[in-house]
């Protein structure tokens, strides 16, 4: 079987997910995808794993502004749940499903690299820089050792720890992830698949779904308080992404089968197209 010539779909996936009754529907539309010939890289977070075992643990979860204050301890929390039991969780369901998963994360050959972000100011979190700790911006992706997988026909799944040079591991966003390797990879579009249907004008309301929305929209919705917590990095982090050069960002959720194939097909059917 070839791999269609063009660009790879990058699909996000938010740790709630992994863990609902939705993933296995999911793991069946990657699956169907790759026997099309379609190229699939994963990526997935684990913010929820993470804080119920923070609470186990006695810490007490800092996150502001949607973004996790990451400082040793939770470090560690990270790497025991994201790229251990989230990741190989993952892997199991789409083995299960038929697709050919492989774990991946930043100290994996570098399939991600990344260094220390430095304090800045971030959206809804006021006028101050802040400092997010053990926190990383992404600089680059092994494309060699993702382009072999691709070739293969297997899915990368990379959990979003990256590494740097010298082997420190750093806690990065998976929307930032997911972003900087439809980037990095050429990706024809990017799925980010979360607990919600796209955005809505109502969180309350799952049919106040909005299909479509350009970089001003974004910026309208996020003035007006329409859109909150971690809605807000990744509509500003996606329209950042669509302004480097991926053509398309896509927002879904409670997904039915195929719902994954109809919304690349057909952008904003499913959920919200973020488009220039």
């Amino acid at each position: 079987m070839t791999v269609e010539p063009e660009g790879p779909v990058v699909i996000k996936l938010g740790g709630e997910v992994v863990y609902s009754a939705e993933v296995v529907v999911i793991a069946e539309d990657i699956a169907e995808l790759v026997k099309s010939g379609r190229s699939v890289i994963v990526v997935h977070g684990g913010g929820t794993a993470a804080t119920e075992l923070q609470k186990r643990l006695g810490q007490t979860p800092n996150i502001i502004a949607g973004r996790r204050i990451t400082d040793a301890a939770t470090l560690e929390v990270m790497k025991m749940v994201v790229a251990g039991k989230v990741n190989v969780d993952l892997c199991a369901r789409l083995h299960a499903a038929g697709a050919r998963p492989v774990g991946l994360h930043g100290a994996s050959s570098g399939a991600i690299g990344a260094v220390k972000r430095p304090p800045k100011v971030v959206g809804g979190a006021g006028p101050d820089p802040i400092d997010f700790g053990h926190v990383g911006d992404v600089t680059g992706v092994n494309h060699e050792l993702i382009d072999l997988l691709l070739r293969g026909t297997f899915v990368p799944v990379l959990a979003c720890l990256g590494c740097d040079t010298h082997g420190d591991l750093f806690n990065i966003n998976a929307d930032i992830v997911a972003n900087q390797v439809a980037l990095a990879m050429s990706a024809r579009s990017l799925l980010l698949i979360s607990d919600v249907p796209g955005v809505l004008r109502d969180v309350a309301d799952p049919t106040s779904r909005i299909p479509r929305m350009t970089r001003a929209d974004g910026k309208r919705v996020i003035d007006e308080g329409v859109v909150k917590k971690g809605m807000i990095p990744k509509l500003e982090e996606s329209f950042a992404s669509i302004a480097a050069g991926v053509p398309e960002v896509h927002i879904v959720g409670k997904l039915k089968r195929g719902d994954l194939a109809r919304e690349v097909r057909e952008p904003g059917s499913v959920g919200t197209v973020l488009v220039p």
